[in-house]
C-alpha cells in the first residue's frame, strides 16, 4: 500500500512540476520554466526509487550495464566490411527487383494484348 502511495506521490509531482511550467507563464525567464519541470520529475524519480519497483529497476539498469560491458564489439575494419557487404547486398536485391518487375510488367502487357 505505501508503494502505491509513493507513485501517487511522484505522479503528483510531475504533474506539480507541468503546472509550475505554465503558472509562471511568459513572464519568468524560460529557465525556471525547464527547471520547474525537471525539478518535479527528479523528484519523482527519487520517490519512485523507494519503491519496490524503483529498487526492481535500479537493478535491472545496474545489471544491464554489466551485460554492456561484456559485448565484444567489432573493429573499425569490420565494421566497414559488414556495411559493404550490406550495400552491396541492397543494390543486387534492387536490380533484381526492377528486372522481376520490368519482366512481370511486360507479360501481363503481353496477356493483355497491349504489346508494342
Amino acid at each position: 500500500m505505501t508503494d502505491k502511495l509513493k507513485l501517487l506521490l511522484a505522479a503528483l509531482l510531475v504533474i506539480a512540476g507541468l503546472a509550475g511550467f505554465y503558472l509562471l507563464g511568459d513572464e519568468a525567464a524560460m529557465v525556471l520554466r525547464v527547471l520547474s519541470v525537471l525539478a518535479g520529475v527528479g523528484l519523482a524519480l527519487l520517490v519512485v526509487g523507494l519503491t519496490a519497483m524503483g529498487r526492481s529497476a535500479l537493478t535491472l539498469s545496474q545489471e544491464s550495464i554489466v551485460e554492456a560491458r561484456k559485448v565484444v564489439w567489432p573493429m573499425r575494419r569490420e565494421t566497414l566490411q559488414m556495411t559493404g557487404v550490406v550495400l552491396l547486398f541492397a543494390v543486387v536485391m534492387a536490380l533484381f527487383l526492377w528486372l522481376v518487375d520490368g519482366v512481370l510488367g511486360w507479360i501481363i502487357q503481353y496477356l493483355m494484348g497491349r504489346s508494342s
